[in-house]
């Protein structure tokens, strides 16, 4: 899966970015380098979800896909 960043430099030092195509996953860094790792456990936990919580029931069914 390849997903776009936008990098921003802040205005206090250090950088900022988002990931348009997941709502709300945002990071920031002090260092660019700081930056780049912190994407990818933004991303990581943006698109986690806690499947304690979903339940299947009747036609419903729970898929597990890699992309």
């Amino acid at each position: 899966m390849k997903l776009k960043v936008i990098v921003h430099e802040a205005e206090e030092g250090g950088y900022w970015a988002e990931v348009p195509s997941i709502p709300g996953c945002a990071t920031q860094g002090e260092t660019f380098e700081e930056l780049l790792g912190n994407i990818y456990e933004a991303v990581e936990g943006c698109l986690s979800v806690d499947m304690k919580d979903v339940q299947a029931t009747g036609k419903n069914k729970v898929l597990e896909i890699a992309v």
